[in-house]
């Protein structure tokens, strides 16, 4: 009689490579909006949080958007310039669409690497187009910290 063993084939490769996945760093308790919340309530949410950005999602859960202070900050002189209160404006208007993402397979390294490329402060963690996280530069820095390195 023969016996074969099962194997995790997604936590062997992630062994052999010796990086650990960044779904055990990233954020998962996000503070995200919808396309129709009002700017005003963005930026307080921001001030009481004390966050630089969130997740834009649709009724689905699915990531579309991300909302910035920058974004927030576009609002403001728009408002001013237009002579409009800031709570006539809306996320769907101003939020960023083309958003980079991370694969929720992906390691702590493989996310390094896109954080210099791309020069974000944060990367939404999705999984067939629905956000399970987000992850910063600051919880990469807290996984290199148990990176093992090798000299030659």
């Amino acid at each position: 009689m023969n016996f074969t063993p099962k194997f995790d084939t997604e936590a062997m490769e992630t062994a052999k490579k010796g990086y650990e996945p960044v779904t055990k760093y990233m954020a998962t308790d996000l503070i995200t909006f919808k396309p129709d919340d009002e700017i005003g309530t963005v930026i307080s949410k921001f001030n009481e949080f004390q966050i630089s950005g969130a997740p834009v999602l649709n009724d689905r859960k699915e990531l579309i958007g991300i909302i910035s202070e920058q974004d927030c900050l576009r609002v403001v002189l728009d408002s001013v310039y237009h002579n409009q209160p800031v709570s006539k404006h809306y996320v769907k208007d101003y939020m960023h669409k083309d958003i980079i993402s991370v694969s929720y397979d992906a390691d702590v390294v493989d996310v390094a690497n896109m954080f210099l490329k791309h020069r974000f402060r944060r990367f939404p963690v999705v999984k067939d187009g629905v956000l399970k996280g987000q992850v910063s530069k600051r919880d990469i820095l807290r996984a290199a910290l148990k990176i093992k390195f090798t000299t030659w």
